[in-house]
């Protein structure tokens, strides 16, 4: 594929969710024009690098194997990424969160209730999570790699995964917490980008990649169902 179709399909796809993010929850939060285009900017996500690699790369779709392993370097990762968050969760966090403020946004998006708060955890950790890898690594890190020096195609693609994230965070928290939360981000998109290079495959960083995923969904089950001690 040449350079500049590359740059064509990180240009049609990248920008997505951060146009449905904002839609949704700055621009029209609450509205059913916001969810409208939330709901379409996700479907484009998703559905975009299928069709490219079907009628622009003419390739056949596969299911990322991990024949070179990587799926105890995913658990090592998923658990080394999830510590700091435990942890300066639980040395700051309970004092920068308000929890009544965060369960008035759990509410509004209809995740306040502990059963659908527990479905929406187990889509996010169980099918989100692998559609996230499919698209933020073996689509976006892939079309990077041709762009630019692996390394530097790690860098990228995790910022292009950071965007959309802190535009949800700062509507959730403020700025400087936010900032703090993309941080993370950013060092998990690296992360998992990091682990594709290495295996080729979007399943090692999965794994690492929901263990992530419920840390913080257990955090976030703490604040709305009853702060740890």
């Amino acid at each position: 594929m040449s350079r500049r179709q590359t740059i064509v399909a990180l240009l049609l796809l990248v920008p997505a969710p951060s146009i449905g993010t904002l839609a949704a929850m700055v621009l029209f939060p609450g509205s059913v024009l916001g969810k409208g285009l939330f709901a379409v900017s996700k479907l484009w996500l998703f559905a975009f690098p299928v069709v490219w690699l079907k009628f622009v790369e003419r390739e056949r779709f596969g299911f990322s194997p991990a024949k070179h392993g990587g799926f105890l370097a995913g658990l090592l990762c998923g658990i080394a990424l999830s510590l700091p968050i435990l942890l300066g969760y639980y040395a700051f966090g309970r004092h920068l969160f308000d929890p009544a403020f965060f369960a008035g946004k759990m509410r509004e998006i209809g995740l306040g209730t502990l059963p659908a708060y527990l479905g929406g955890a187990a889509y996010w950790i169980l099918v989100n999570s692998v559609l996230e890898e499919y698209v933020w690594r073996w689509f976006v890190y892939r079309n990077c790699e041709r762009l630019l020096k692996p390394l530097a195609a790690v860098c990228l693609s995790a910022l292009f995964f950071t965007l959309h994230h802190y535009i949800a965070l700062q509507s959730y928290f403020s700025v400087p917490l936010a900032l703090v939360c993309s941080l993370g981000v950013f060092l998990g998109g690296a992360a998992w980008s990091f682990m594709y290079m290495r295996y080729r495959s979007i399943w090692p960083g999965y794994i690492s990649h929901a263990i992530v995923d419920l840390a913080v969904f257990g955090l976030g089950a703490a604040l709305l169902f009853g702060s740890p001690q």
